[in-house]
């Protein structure tokens, strides 16, 4: 696998350019046309503003979705963090396979292609067909003993979502949704959180996968101890350089996520943030580069307690808030149809002028 090399990310970075801003002028004013109380769809105008602005104001072509599913495991889970045991991640993919989880559902409802991507998982996947093979390792290490990556490592995990992005583009996607698996993911996203938005570990960590209050303790005081370990001031790293952040305490995973976030943003794509793991990459890769935020949407507020501070961080409003924790993607497929709907009434609704209706007196 080839390693992004800080060369490589510079000119990717370099590379992000938000969208013009006559689009979404542009889109307003169309937007304050039309056969309706000004501002009367309320967020509904707000989405159909930007994805025009991110299609440069071509809304000719039809949106073309997909969802990528990241899976990789996580060393801290040998620390009890997680209901479940480590083994499900690889389970998991195995049921993404086999269409039998509600990412399947809903993606084939709503039309959006599935990728499951294997970047770390702790198992041999090499036979499985319809499995994109992306390992960079058998998971990430135990956080709390050590890094959770080298250097190299990072850069692999990271030019697979880069790559991934690129292909997307190349494919004709214009809708993405970015989710994700891997038991003992929701601690992690929860130092991530913490030293991001400055937060206590209390405050941002709740239960994952289902643990019970004595168990959520012990996550907790693990969170805490992993953020003394690596972001203490004896430490010598400064908790505001998100790739370091990433490489000490995320997973696999979320540096894949982190890549196509801003890889999609590189190729003028609308990514959608799934959960709380997912919104910590995309926060992660907003820290690297903000403009990415101009082509990010929030599919849903996850009812993991990190995930509103993320939201607030990026300054994102939730398109959905349905008390969801599951990740895989799919509060982000839930949001495309959404999406559409904004951009249907923006092409198809009447003007005023076109349909011989009298304009508001002032």
């Amino acid at each position: 696998m080839t390693v992004a090399s800080p060369a490589v990310l510079t000119e990717l970075l370099q590379d992000i350019v938000a969208p013009d801003p006559k689009w979404l002028k542009q889109a307003r004013a169309h937007l304050d046309s039309l056969t309706k109380p000004r501002g009367s769809l309320g967020r509904l105008e707000d989405i159909a503003a930007r994805m025009f602005a991110i299609r440069n104001g071509d809304l000719s072509v039809p949106l073309k979705r997909a969802v990528y599913v990241f899976a990789a495991d996580h060393g801290i889970v040998a620390e009890g963090v997680s209901a479940y045991p480590k083994e499900v991640t690889r389970q998991m993919v195995l049921n993404f396979l086999a269409i039998g989880a509600a990412i399947n559902v809903l993606a084939n409802l709503h039309q959006a292609e599935l990728t499951v991507v294997d970047v770390g998982v702790d198992a041999n996947f090499e036979q499985l067909p319809r499995l994109l093979h992306k390992k960079v390792r058998r998971g990430s290490r135990n956080m709390l003993h050590g890094d959770a990556m080298t250097e190299d490592e990072l850069n692999s995990a990271l030019q697979v979502g880069f790559e991934l992005a690129s292909a997307a583009h190349e494919q004709q996607q214009t809708l993405i949704a970015i989710g994700e698996m891997g038991i003992g993911n929701t601690t992690s996203a929860s130092v991530i959180t913490a030293v991001l938005t400055h937060q206590p570990a209390a405050t941002v960590t709740g239960k994952g996968t289902g643990l019970d209050q004595s168990a959520r303790d012990r996550k907790i005081s693990v969170v805490e101890a992993v953020i003394g370990k690596h972001f203490a001031l004896r430490s010598g790293i400064s908790a505001s350089d998100p790739i370091e952040i990433l490489r000490r305490v995320g997973g696999l995973e979320i540096a894949a996520m982190t890549g196509m976030v801003l890889g999609a943003a590189r190729h003028g794509i609308a990514a959608i943030a799934d959960g709380f793991i997912s919104t910590a990459a995309a926060t992660l890769a907003y820290a690297i580069n903000p403009t990415v935020k101009e082509y990010l949407f929030a599919g849903h507020r996850s009812d993991e307690p990190g995930h509103r501070f993320l939201l607030e961080y990026l300054g994102l409003d939730p398109i959905l808030d349905l008390e969801m924790r599951l990740g895989e993607g799919t509060g982000a497929v839930l949001a495309m149809p959404i999406i559409e709907s904004a951009l249907e009434v923006y092409k198809q609704m009447a003007t005023f002028a076109s349909a011989g209706i009298s304009g508001a007196l002032t």
